[in-house]
C-alpha cells in the first residue's frame, strides 16, 4: 500500500511537470524596498522622480523573475535572455491602465509566449548595491545599455527643481491615465523594508456610493462586517472594506446608506483603485 502511494505521487508529479507547473522549491520571499506616502515638507530637488507604473512588481535574481511574494514567474526563456547577472528591481509592464492584462499573463503556470511579447521588464533599482540611489541609477543606465534584451528597459528618472514642476508632471501623467509619481532621494541607500526616502505621490479622489449589501468578515472579523458591496450612481459595483473601524464593523451602515470614500484613480473597468471608507453621508 505504501509503495502504491509513492508511485501515485510520482505519477502526479510527472503529470504536473508536463503541464508546465513549477515543482521546484520556491526561493525565499525577497525583502523589497517599499515606498512611503509623499510628504509636503520635502525638498524636491533632493530627489530623482519617475512615473509610477501600474505593473506587476518583480525581482530578477540573476536566474529567475520572482514575485514580491517569492514565487518564480514562468516567463519564456527568450524573455530573460540577455538579462544581466545583477539583481534588478522593477515592474513587468505593458502600458498604462493595463494592469489586469499583465497580471493575468504573469499568473499563468504555462507561459503564453505570444502575450509575453507585449511585456517589458521596467527596471528602477539595484537591490543588492550598497551605493546611494543617484549612483545606482548611473550604474543601471550602463547595465541596460549593455544588455542585448529588447524586453529590458530602464524607468527614466527626472531632476525637478520644485513642487510646481512636480505637480505639473503629476497632472500630465494622470491625464494620460498614469498612476502617479515615485520620488527617490538621491542619497538614499536601498532599504529592504519600507523606506521614508522613497515616496509615492498620487492624487486622492473623493466620491459617493450607496451600500447595497453587507459581506460577512473572516478570521478576526468573523461575525462582523468584512466589507460592503457598493454601487455608484453610474451602476459600477465594488467592495469597500478598507478604513472601517471595529465599531463600524459591529454596527455597519444600513443598506441604502450613502457613503463617502476616497480612492486613487480608476481601473480599466471603471472601479475605484484602493478605495477606503471615509464617512456615512445620509440614509435614503
Amino acid at each position: 500500500m505504501r509503495y502504491t502511494i509513492k508511485i501515485s505521487v510520482f505519477i502526479v508529479c510527472i503529470l504536473l511537470s508536463s503541464l508546465g507547473l513549477a515543482l521546484e522549491k520556491l526561493p525565499h520571499k525577497p525583502d523589497i524596498q517599499l515606498a512611503s506616502r509623499y510628504q509636503t515638507n520635502i525638498v524636491v530637488s533632493d530627489y530623482l522622480v519617475s512615473e509610477k507604473l501600474d505593473g506587476v512588481r518583480a525581482r530578477w535574481n540573476g536566474h529567475h523573475l520572482i514575485t514580491r511574494g517569492g514565487h518564480i514567474i514562468n516567463a519564456p526563456i527568450w524573455f530573460t535572455d540577455g538579462f544581466p547577472k545583477q539583481a534588478l528591481d522593477g515592474e513587468l509592464w505593458i502600458a498604462r491602465n493595463r494592469f489586469d492584462e499583465v497580471s493575468a499573463i504573469v499568473r499563468r503556470n504555462m507561459a503564453d509566449e505570444i502575450k509575453w511579447k507585449s511585456v517589458t521588464f521596467q527596471v528602477f533599482d539595484l537591490p543588492e548595491s550598497s551605493r546611494v540611489f543617484s549612483e545606482r541609477y548611473g550604474l543601471l543606465q550602463r547595465i541596460i545599455k549593455d544588455s542585448s534584451s529588447p524586453f529590458l528597459s530602464l524607468i527614466e528618472q527626472k531632476k525637478l527643481l520644485n513642487k510646481r514642476q512636480l505637480h505639473l508632471w503629476l497632472d500630465e501623467i494622470e491625464a494620460k491615465q498614469g498612476e502617479g509619481l515615485m520620488l527617490h532621494h538621491k542619497q538614499a541607500t536601498y532599504q529592504h523594508k519600507r523606506s521614508k526616502r522613497l515616496l509615492k505621490l498620487k492624487k486622492v479622489y473623493d466620491a459617493e456610493a450607496r451600500v447595497i449589501a453587507h459581506i460577512e468578515g473572516r478570521g478576526k472579523y468573523q461575525g462582523m462586517l468584512g466589507a460592503m458591496l457598493m454601487e455608484t450612481s453610474s451602476g459600477i459595483q465594488f467592495k469597500l472594506g478598507s478604513g472601517l473601524s471595529d465599531e463600524l464593523r459591529q454596527n455597519p451602515p444600513p443598506i441604502g446608506s450613502l457613503v463617502t470614500y476616497q480612492y486613487y484613480g480608476l481601473t480599466k473597468k471603471g472601479k475605484p483603485r484602493f478605495a477606503s471608507f471615509l464617512r456615512v453621508r445620509a440614509l435614503h
